[in-house]
């Protein structure tokens, strides 16, 4: 699994401070031979690959509290409200506190109901967690109301 990938901006200006170093060193290349080696550094056949896989990445979502949000917990449809957001990993990942507006039942199960009105999570930029139930569905898939 790749590492999120920077903006497009942040690529080129890595790719603009590749060609300074090398220039400095004494070795001249050309700033689509830069780019190139930015695309080969992140794991990428070239640049077009690279650029459209950032082109073709959903928006990051970062949260704060107040915002509403709506999706899916433990497969179970919600919405509700972020009650404290905290960054983590270097801003990777956000752990996240939710208070849901109706209360979810996480149990699967007819004979008995477990209710779950706030939960914690860490999510990733898309907003999904990287803890799995048993079947390998992410345990929260959220976004923005």
């Amino acid at each position: 699994m790749r590492a999120a990938l920077p903006t497009l901006e942040e690529l080129k200006t890595q790719a603009r401070s590749l060609r300074g170093a090398l220039a400095e060193a004494g070795t001249d290349i050309s700033h689509s031979h830069s780019l190139e080696l930015v695309a080969r550094q992140r794991g990428y056949r070239d640049w077009n690959t690279l650029h459209a896989a950032v082109g073709n990445a959903p928006p990051p979502i970062y949260l704060a509290p107040g915002d509403r949000v709506q999706g899916h917990y433990l497969g179970q449809p919600f919405a509700g409200r972020v009650l404290s957001v905290t960054l983590i990993a270097d801003g990777a990942y956000q752990r996240v506190t939710l208070e849901f507006d109706e209360p979810v039942d996480v149990v699967k199960f007819d004979s008995f109901s477990a209710f779950r009105r706030r939960v914690n999570a860490t999510i990733d930029e898309t907003g999904v967690t990287t803890a799995r139930t048993s079947d390998g569905e992410p345990h929260l898939r959220l976004r923005r109301a």
